[in-house]
């Protein structure tokens, strides 16, 4: 047995991290899920910065759709729903069969709005309403900004994907965001079965401090992190707040481990897969990650429900003089400052294909 299946046997589901014209086109997406157990995918600006930089595939619909496009931020949904509706598709027989806890997909909305409330509550219903697919999650940014926002559309009945999440505290932060919404809708008598996750990434977390710490230290915060708030994620699970909700239908918001990818090279290239085994909740890998741990991964111990070790682990970065609480909020405010700058890429990128293909014709 793939070590993948394994590892979706115990519980967990496998998305992808990555969508490319190439991906759809070759079947190779259909493979994964065949093959490899996938069973979702993710996009972020800086996915579909690379996919349309880097590919002539879009050419032809840059070529038909630019004259009727009102913008290039227009142009770029329009590409981006081409894609994501044809996976959703592909995963739509998992959708059905878990009865919509599996089998989605994500789109992110504009990351210049990360820091306003109603254009990102507006985008996200745009978006939701543009895509048409009943399993295509919308992704909103878990800033301060952003959880109203996330708050106004599961009450709207839009599904979310909250994203940028570092913290135990963000997470938090996001999942009562998401439960406030579901408690509105059972108050005003509607369907509570919304459907969200909340990601929170990994990775980053142990580059921003590479080399500051102790070599014990080494790739050790993002674990301690996770572990962390998976143990508030199980808290929340068993907490009469969600039952109550969950009694009256409302679903689970699963957490999500994102940024899983191996930055170091010393590193296991499947660190943070092995590290976040874990029942009813998603890893979203990137494609070499996926490929990695299909070839030589291996399961080991389940992720422990009481977070383990973590505070010890977290007490020994503060001697170390890693404050993780500022650390969090920073890189909160850089990963929403990186996808921005992804985003104004994809957008003069657009433009300049738009420009190159207009000329040539």
């Amino acid at each position: 047995m793939k070590p993948t299946k394994t590892l979706h046997d115990l519980g967990q589901s496998i998305w992808l991290d990555n969508i490319t014209r190439e991906l759809l086109n070759s079947g190779t997406l259909q493979r994964y899920i065949n093959e490899l157990s996938v069973t979702g995918l993710t996009s972020n600006p800086t996915i579909f910065d690379q996919a349309i930089r880097n590919s002539s595939t879009y050419d032809e619909d840059i070529s038909r759709k630019a004259s009727s496009a009102k913008s290039g931020e227009d142009l770029f949904f329009d590409l981006a729903f081409a894609d994501l509706t044809r996976a959703a598709d592909l995963f739509r027989p998992i959708f059905d069969r878990t009865d919509g806890t599996d089998g989605w997909v994500s789109l992110e909305v504009s990351p210049l709005l990360a820091h306003d409330t109603n254009k990102t509550l507006a985008a996200t219903q745009d978006l939701h309403r543009r895509g048409g697919k009943p399993n295509l999650f919308i992704k909103i940014p878990g800033t301060p900004e952003g959880l109203p926002a996330i708050e106004a559309a599961i009450f709207a009945g839009v599904p979310v994907n909250v994203t940028l999440l570092f913290s135990r505290e963000q997470y938090i932060a996001a999942a009562e965001a998401y439960l406030r919404g579901v408690e509105r809708r059972i108050e005003a008598g509607l369907n509570p079965a919304v459907a969200s996750v909340a990601s929170l990434f990994i990775s980053r977390w142990d580059v921003a401090i590479s080399g500051k710490v102790p070599g014990e230290l080494t790739n050790r915060l993002g674990i301690a992190i996770g572990q962390r708030t998976y143990k508030a994620y199980r808290e929340l699970l068993n907490s009469a707040r969600f039952q109550r909700a969950a009694n009256a239908g409302a679903r689970t918001q699963r957490l999500l481990w994102a940024s899983t990818g191996t930055k170091d090279p010393k590193a296991s290239d499947i660190l943070y897969v092995k590290a976040f085994a874990s029942p009813f909740t998603i890893n979203t890998m990137p494609e070499g990650t996926l490929k990695a741990f299909a070839d030589h991964g291996e399961v080991g111990d389940m992720l422990a429900p009481d977070g383990g070790d973590c505070e010890k682990v977290l007490d020994s970065f503060t001697k170390a003089g890693i404050d993780v609480d500022a650390l969090a909020s920073r890189l909160q405010d850089e990963g929403a400052a990186s996808f921005a700058k992804s985003w104004k890429s994809l957008m003069s990128c657009i433009d300049s294909k738009s420009t190159a293909i207009s000329k040539a014709g």
